[in-house]
């Protein structure tokens, strides 16, 4: 039954997804402040067919910040990158490069004005970022930082990378971490989806004046020890346990 379910969601979530992307194209052409509309629908799309079609619920806690700000997020799915959509008036993310090949989807990314990344940029890359990154919150916009770089599945550690330092000590913004346990239900590259309850927990503000290492070392802690009790809990709402 669980496969059965899975499948018609990944029918349904791309078929869907492609029949959005070209009828959003003409607004492509309009004014960008458009565009944040249309990840909402996309996003409000996910949440009802993932409900409908496998039977996972969404529990948001803590509080959605508002005005600019800087949000280092847990990454274990595709699910979180676009349920952020939905919560966040203009989100602006911090992405690879890569994405932006993919046919039409990239359009999108470069029409709303995404952080593009080049990882193979060196210090070149990372002033482009900084600049970048302020002149969205200038525009009030907030940014969405995945600080491990990728996915990662729930109980496995990985490093967190020192551009979310950078960002940190250049500019002058609140940076809010968020825990998730999405890979519980939707794993990272998995194709069967579980019922189960997702939760995304937005923690208190980190405070100023740290240094990189102790910056690092305060935000994985808060992010993965907040993260693992969500996991728990998400086991035992999917019946994993």
């Amino acid at each position: 039954m669980i496969l059965l379910r899975s499948f018609v969601f990944n029918v349904g979530f791309y078929t869907g997804t492609l029949v959005l992307m070209i009828v959003f194209l003409p607004i492509l052409i309009l004014d960008r402040k458009v565009l944040p509309r249309c990840g909402h629908v996309w996003s409000s799309v996910l949440r009802w067919w993932l409900s409908v079609a496998v039977g996972v619920r969404v529990e948001i806690r803590g509080e959605i910040p508002s005005g600019p700000c800087l949000i280092a997020a847990k990454h274990q799915s595709a699910w979180e990158a676009i349920e952020f959509l939905r919560l966040l008036p203009d989100a602006c993310f911090v992405l690879k490069r890569e994405l932006t090949w993919i046919p039409v989807f990239g359009w999108y990314i470069s029409g709303n004005r995404q952080i593009v990344v080049d990882r193979s940029g060196g210090v070149r890359a990372l002033k482009r970022m900084l600049g970048e990154a302020q002149i969205a919150l200038n525009a009030g916009r907030q940014i969405v930082v995945f600080p491990q770089g990728t996915r990662v599945e729930p109980g496995v550690a990985k490093a967190y990378q020192p551009g979310i330092a950078l960002l940190y000590n250049h500019l002058d913004v609140r940076i809010i971490p968020v825990a998730l346990n999405s890979g519980v239900v939707w794993g990272r590259n998995k194709f069967v989806k579980v019922p189960g309850t997702i939760v995304l927990e937005f923690l208190s503000a980190m405070p100023a004046g740290l240094n990189s290492r102790v910056f690092i070392k305060e935000l994985s802690t808060r992010i993965e020890r907040a993260t693992g009790e969500l996991v728990d809990e998400g086991r035992q709402s999917a019946g994993q346990f």
